[in-house]
């Protein structure tokens, strides 16, 4: 019975399989080949160093025309740096202050010599302000000067409580790595005291950049003022300064503003460190001071060691 339904089946099967084939033909179904996509791989080639500046040209050369013959398109490469059009890349003509300034008296002879220079530069200073002027309306050399210093103490509150996003609207994105560079770990205690003579505006320049037109202002700014500044390290130790003990403070602050963008605001750009300024103090460093070995059973207290103090050196940042 069994054998009678499969050959009478087997017509029906092998009828329905010839009309799916023949429709198939019919209609020109074609199955997708493999698409291979050519993956540009990590291999690096080795040129030694003897081969020289001929050599490998000739090589990478080489390296071009085996990619092409194997279907890769090599992407040119381009040395790119990145540049920020907020702010300049340093000081234009930066102030030369006078040997001997806050000491000297406008009275003596090194005095008056040193007035005098300063009237004589202070020509292209005029220029610098007026320009500044055309696009700041604002701007007075005798209100910047107090506007300048708050800027100052308002950009290292913000250094000491670690205020990043105030700290940005305050300072250029090229004094930003100064200031905070090397703070890592560490307390900052800085309080401004007084001003010992009120800020006044000794320098200014219009510098352009990229293309002539893009103008910026910088602004010089005499600061003379008593400060307390105290460092300390991850361990609470002080490293320099005092929080007791304020100090006389010379400082010559340069601000930048972006005068073609009318968004835009005077910021703390750097600072010029004359070349008579007095040597910094040592700062103390927490290092780990090795002692005398134990033996089992020995304490420390009964050997009677005398640990060494360590000398104070010079770090620069």
């Amino acid at each position: 019975m069994a054998m009678s339904m499969r050959r009478a089946l087997l017509p029906l099967y092998r009828m329905r399989f010839s009309n799916l084939k023949n429709a198939e033909s019919s209609l020109e179904v074609r199955y997708p080949l493999p698409f291979v996509v050519p993956v540009r791989t990590k291999k690096r080639y080795f040129i030694p160093p003897a081969v020289g500046i001929k050599g490998k040209a000739a090589a990478s050369a080489d390296q071009e025309a085996k990619a092409r013959a194997a279907g890769v398109v090599l992407r040119q490469e381009y040395m790119e740096r990145a540049i920020n059009i907020a702010c300049t890349a340093g000081v234009f003509d930066p102030y030369i202050p006078p040997e001997g300034d806050a000491r000297l008296s406008s009275l003596s002879k090194e005095g008056l010599r040193q007035r005098t220079e300063q009237i004589k530069q202070g020509a292209a200073s005029q220029l610098a302000i007026r320009k500044i002027k055309e696009h700041d309306a604002e701007f007075t050399t005798k209100a910047f000067p107090v506007k300048a210093q708050e800027i100052f103490v308002d950009a290292h509150n913000a250094l000491t409580q670690f205020n990043k996003e105030k700290l940005h609207s305050l300072v250029t994105e090229r004094c930003y790595p100064e200031m905070v560079r090397g703070n890592r770990y560490k307390t900052l205690r800085w309080h401004f005291v007084e001003s010992l003579e009120p800020p006044k505006v000794v320098h200014a320049r219009c510098p352009d950049m990229v293309s002539k037109g893009n103008i910026y202002g910088q602004v010089t700014v005499r600061m003379h003022s008593r400060q307390t500044l105290a460092v300390y390290d991850r361990f609470g130790r002080l490293m320099m300064g005092s929080e007791e003990e304020p100090r006389d403070v010379l400082e010559y602050l340069v601000l930048e503003r972006h005068l073609v963008n009318p968004y835009s605001m005077w910021r703390l750009h750097g600072k010029i460190v004359p070349a008579w300024a007095p040597v910094k103090e040592p700062i103390v460093k927490t290092v780990m001071i090795p002692g005398p070995e134990l033996k089992p059973g020995e304490e420390f207290e009964g050997l009677n060691y005398e640990v060494p103090k360590p000398k104070a050196v010079q770090w620069h940042k």
